[in-house]
């Protein structure tokens, strides 16, 4: 999903590892303690919203990557 990169840009794949990474914070989120998966949680909000911007189909809020973990994401109103 580099933006310098526009022709590597593989929405099923970024999809996938997402979804992992949402998973896999969900499930040690307890044993990391609010410290250390905060900052792990806002790079993957990163991500997801990334994911929103690229993709040309949006999906339902509260269905894209990750979000049966984390909750809907939504882009920043515009400015």
């Amino acid at each position: 999903m580099a933006a310098d990169l526009p022709e590597h840009k593989d929405l099923d794949e970024a999809r996938s590892l997402i979804d992992s990474l949402a998973g896999l914070l969900d499930a040690a989120g307890p044993s990391l303690g609010h410290h250390h998966a905060a900052p792990l949680r806002d790079g993957l909000r990163s991500l997801q919203l990334a994911f929103r911007e690229a993709s040309s189909i949006q999906d339902e809020p509260g269905q894209g990557p990750g979000e049966k973990y984390t909750g809907a994401v939504y882009p920043a109103a515009a400015k």
